[in-house]
């Protein structure tokens, strides 16, 4: 990578993560390995990057694991793949894995684990003479482990143990690689509604993610806050006949990270280092209580902060899906506004999904984003070979 394309890399990054400050009201929240809130599945992406209380699938770790206990089948593993930022270049990507078993002939816990590696792509360093001294690879890496179990008829419970390394290592001493901890803690509710004649399927959940330590790139000297986010989301399943079925899911979420406080008018360079600091100093735990009310601009900017995500799903005969979904995040905290598009095929062994993404914010770098998912169910394999 030369050093005009790493350099246009990293402000297109710092465009889609929120590091950079472009205007007085542009205050978006700063976060460690961002890529922790990209949605890494096809189905998901397909509709607008929803998935805390859709129905139940292989993909489900991610979004929320206390849905694997409502998932008929025994065991089932995933492969994702996601080209990312490829208007810009061709050698960043995320690749994540996932799988689940049920434990017990009851069907009432279950096992869950995920691998998340984010790939920033190979650069070449130079040397103070400016020849070539090594070429580095950054990226993150997560790894985690869940257990989810019924608690009611209708509601399950999980927690979620998540191992995370970032190396941004540039062959210096002032880099080093970060390593940091974190926790999920999710809950599903399942219960059927019914109107007229029609029984639909209605799901409920949330998700506390990324709860945990925070991280540092070089030794201790400073940290940062990982992406502590609350999702919240509701999904209606309508069986329109025996064969055709439709559902409509919303995601709400919000950051648990406190937020930058904006230069003050007529403060001094003493005092504005001084806010700098104490932002800084402010732990993990307590920057999630701060989060719901520190926004600068008051309620109105608190509200800006809340993302939200709508799909859509229609499926035929439980085999044929096609999906669409818009995802929005304000101007001011990042500007992510886009559309999804996506379509899946399943079979009692194995499922593949592709999603498609649409900026509808003006030069996005995430525009054309595509991602690929292939799922496979464990006991559908093992009555093959038999």
């Amino acid at each position: 990578m030369n050093k005009a394309k790493c350099t246009f890399l990293c402000f297109s990054l710092s465009m889609v993560w929120g590091f950079a400050v472009l205007a007085q009201d542009y205050n978006p929240i700063p976060v460690a390995m961002p890529s922790l809130q990209f949605a890494p599945d096809a189905r998901g992406g397909g509709m607008g990057d929803v998935g805390v209380a859709t129905m139940p699938d292989v993909y489900s770790q991610h979004w929320n694991a206390a849905k694997y206990p409502f998932i008929s089948t025994n065991g089932g593993v995933s492969f994702s793949y996601t080209p990312w930022l490829s208007k810009l270049v061709s050698d960043i990507h995320l690749l994540y894995a996932s799988g689940y078993w049920k434990l017990g002939n009851d069907n009432l816990d279950a096992l869950s684990a995920s691998v998340r590696y984010f790939s920033l792509g190979n650069i070449d360093i130079a040397d103070m003479s400016g020849e070539f001294w090594q070429s580095v690879s950054p990226h993150e890496f997560a790894f985690d482990l869940a257990y989810s179990r019924k608690l009611t008829k209708t509601f399950a419970g999980a927690v979620t143990l998540r191992y995370l390394r970032a190396d941004y290592s540039t062959g210096n001493d002032e880099t080093t690689p970060g390593n940091a901890f974190a926790a999920d803690l999710a809950g599903y509710n399942e219960s059927y509604l019914y109107l007229g004649r029609s029984e639909m399927l209605l799901g409920l959940g949330f998700n506390l993610s990324n709860i945990g330590t925070k991280i540092s790139y070089d030794g201790g000297v400073s940290s940062f806050f990982l992406p502590a986010n609350m999702r919240l989301g509701a999904s209606l399943g309508y069986p329109v006949d025996d064969k055709n079925t439709l559902s409509v899911s919303l995601d709400l979420n919000k950051l648990l990270v406190p937020t930058p406080q904006l230069p003050r008018e007529g403060e001094s360079a003493e005092e504005a280092q001084q806010r700098i600091d104490d932002y800084r100093g402010i732990s993990s735990i307590a920057g999630i209580f701060s989060s719901f009310g520190d926004a600068p601009g008051g309620f109105e900017e608190e509200m800006q902060e809340i993302m939200w995500s709508l799909g859509v799903e229609y499926t035929y005969n439980n085999q044929f899906s096609v999906r669409t979904g818009y995802y929005n995040e304000s101007e001011y905290k990042g500007n992510r506004q886009y559309f999804t598009f996506g379509a899946g095929f399943r079979m009692k062994t194995f499922q593949i999904d592709a999603a498609y993404l649409i900026s509808t914010a003006q030069s996005n770098p995430l525009d054309q984003t595509l991602r690929l998912s292939l799922g496979f169910d464990i006991e559908g394999i093992r009555n093959l070979m038999r």
